[in-house]
């Protein structure tokens, strides 16, 4: 049966509770941050950073109010994964409780699932020229749910602003909150329930789906789309190779032309 995970963006405080979880389950490294003053920090996923609280300060519903929006921001874990699609080496793929599982090993860091992704979640380190590249992104805990516990970053939730279940529960019960809290929020809307054939992390969003970040009808690209993308990419990185190449040429040739003519000179 297949798991999710639904985010109420209603209950939540942005404690940060599920990012210091997320850290320190999957012992994921501590970044330097600085104050934004935005509540921004760190200020996007990277490596080590794979989920974090997105902030928006947005008028209330036209009527001057400020309301303050907390969004979660990590992998989505769609049925229709562009990741899946376009990754050549098999890295990435569907775990049978739905979620997208990823194989660090396999990776070549080829960057498909960067440029595929519509949610821009997959981040990279190292180079392309400079050394091994390799994509990281959630887990889903997968060590945790494999094993009958909940997610890390959803027991530390203090408000359920998160919960892990059944997806065809999360389903019913998003549409049930969508709808209690229509009164206050007209634009309410269960974001993932059939975006991408569905998403394995789903939300509860008082407001459409751009104010929040997310894409509106996010799309997957081809697998061909996205490795002819990469492909120019790659073309641009090696003529930036060829090109420094050629200029250190050319200054140790004039160097040497130098000191032939000082030699023949003294």
């Amino acid at each position: 049966m297949a798991k999710a995970i639904l985010f109420d963006a209603t209950k939540c405080t942005a404690c940060r509770g599920c990012q210091v979880a997320c850290k320190q389950w999957n012992e994921l490294k501590a970044e330097e941050t600085t104050n934004r003053g935005t509540c921004e920090n760190p200020p996007d996923l990277s490596p080590d950073t794979w989920l974090k609280i997105k902030f928006a300060e947005v008028s209330k519903n036209g009527n001057g109010a400020i309301d303050w929006l907390f969004t979660r921001r990590s992998c989505m874990h769609c049925t229709e994964a562009a990741c899946v699609t376009v990754c050549p080496s098999g890295a990435l793929s569907h775990h049978k409780l739905g979620y997208v599982d990823y194989n660090k090993d396999k990776c070549t860091g080829c960057g498909y699932c960067v440029e595929a992704c519509p949610f821009k979640v997959p981040k990279t380190d190292g180079g392309n020229l400079t050394g091994i590249r390799k994509a990281s992104k959630c887990l889903f805990c997968r060590d945790r749910v494999t094993n009958g516990l909940q997610p890390a970053c959803v027991t530390t939730c203090p408000t359920a602003a998160l919960q892990f279940d059944e997806r065809n529960k999360l389903v019913t019960l998003g549409r049930d909150r969508v709808e209690k809290i229509r009164s206050t929020y007209p634009k309410a809307n269960l974001y993932g329930e059939k975006e991408l054939d569905g998403l394995h992390v789903m939300y509860v969003l008082p407001y459409s789906p751009e104010v929040h970040g997310l894409p509106v009808d996010p799309k997957v690209q081809t697998a061909t789309e996205a490795r002819d993308l990469l492909k120019w990419v790659g073309v641009g990185a090696v003529a930036a190779v060829v090109a420094v190449a050629g200029l250190n040429f050319l200054v140790a040739r004039a160097r040497m032309i130098q000191a032939s003519k000082e030699r023949g000179e003294s």
